[in-house]
């Protein structure tokens, strides 16, 4: 085929999809920015574009919205104000977590535990601190996902520092048992408060509860761009009784903790998009969890021989992850891409490999050929039962 007829097959395909119906479900991988949310941001990206650390009226213009939005995430998830440190991602604040824990820590230990099933970003910074001569132990995970709470119970040690868990996995939809773990390690804690409790919560607010206390956790990471938010924002929330080591050096931003100028419009969206998550989360979750149960038998309906992965029960309402053993992931997602269906053959967050399978699934104890047959569909605020009709009808 010659470059010109590449192109024209190319631009002929985009133009058939433009034209189609536009059924997005990729939700886990990001959602679309929620119109109210777009509205709050504006002005700081029009006229209150000052530089928070400026003594000036606009810079001290923008520290003040900054605060008031540190203020109004504090009473969402729980804790105080100056607990909120503001990164650029999800991976950004897992990666605070993990490196700012071992630097402040390596000299009482070097022992981290962290579930089979973790997100990439605290996944890959672990497999790092092991290269530097930190112990690591990943916990087995059930058929389900679930962490096995007597190996976690065997595994912590003297010299474990950190344990980090991923509340509501991202490719399965599986919700761990937080306040068990929470309850083990607050059991076992030495003198030194040790170990802290990291929980990976960027999926979880718009569908569970987010109170930080309650969960027991010291160091929670969440993700603007999962809750209807901009992308290029995250939070970490720090409890105040435990000190970790900055990751980014400069200008002594966030408490000195993360150095780099402040996205005041992307905080002010953040704060918007997670109080909207918060009072949405009970209907939204009554009202996915009946879409999910019809997606489901809409798919048993058409592939009998089709396999849920996960807890399909009792896993996030959004997420359904589906093994069709006649099928290949990876040309489902492309099929019905042109079809003008969004769906993924697995995280986002991790280099497109279709000759390697999920980390996520070969832990759950899936063969190489059914993890490579696999599918996750992720639902949002926009999905309808029509756009269940509409995937089933090219899937």
């Amino acid at each position: 085929m010659s470059a010109f007829s590449l192109l024209w097959s190319i631009d002929r395909n985009y133009v058939l999809i433009l034209l189609m119906k536009e059924v997005y479900l990729d939700n886990a991988a990001a959602t679309p920015v929620d119109s109210r949310v777009l509205r709050k941001m504006i002005p700081y990206m029009k006229n209150e574009y000052g530089n928070p650390s400026s003594l000036h009226f606009k810079g001290l213009e923008a520290k003040r919205a900054v605060i008031v939005a540190r203020e109004k995430i504090s009473k969402i998830i729980g804790g105080s104000p100056f607990e909120i440190i503001f990164t650029s991602s999800g991976t950004e604040s897992a990666n605070l977590a993990i490196f700012g824990v071992a630097e402040q820590y390596k000299n009482i230990g070097k022992h981290i535990i962290v579930s089979s099933i973790e997100h990439a970003a605290v996944f890959e910074s672990v497999k790092k601190l092991q290269k530097l001569g930190f112990k690591i132990t990943f916990l087995k995970v059930d058929a389900k996902g679930y962490v096995d709470l007597d190996e976690l119970k065997k595994s912590l040690r003297r010299d474990t520092i950190l344990v980090s868990i991923i509340y509501a996995n991202n490719e399965i939809g599986t919700i761990q048992k937080i306040s068990q773990i929470s309850k083990i390690i607050k059991t076992y804690r030495n003198n030194n408060n040790l170990p802290i409790l990291h929980i990976d919560a960027c999926q979880a607010p718009c569908l569970l509860s987010m109170n930080a206390g309650s969960l027991g956790a010291d160091l929670l990471t969440l993700n603007s761009a999962k809750v209807y938010g901009p992308k290029g924002v995250g939070l970490l929330f720090k409890n105040k009784r435990i000190t970790i080591s900055p990751t980014i050096l400069g200008g002594g931003q966030e408490r000195g903790l993360r150095s780099g100028t402040e996205n005041v419009a992307g905080i002010i969206g953040f704060t918007e998009a997670l109080g909207i998550s918060d009072k949405m989360r009970a209907s939204e979750t009554k009202r996915l969890s009946a879409i999910k149960k019809y997606a489901i038998q809409k798919i048993y309906g058409k592939y009998p021989e089709a396999i849920f992965n996960g807890d399909t029960e009792n896993g996030l309402a959004s997420i359904i992850n589906v093994s069709i053993p006649s099928k290949v992931a990876e040309r489902m997602v492309l099929d019905l891409s042109i079809k003008g269906v969004c769906i993924s053959s697995g995280s986002a967050c991790i280099q497109a490999d279709s000759e390697k399978p999920s980390r996520v699934l070969s832990a759950i104890g899936l063969t190489r050929e059914r993890a490579l047959a696999s599918i996750r569909i992720s639902m949002g605020r926009e999905t309808t039962k029509k756009d269940i009709d509409y995937l089933m009808k090219y899937l």
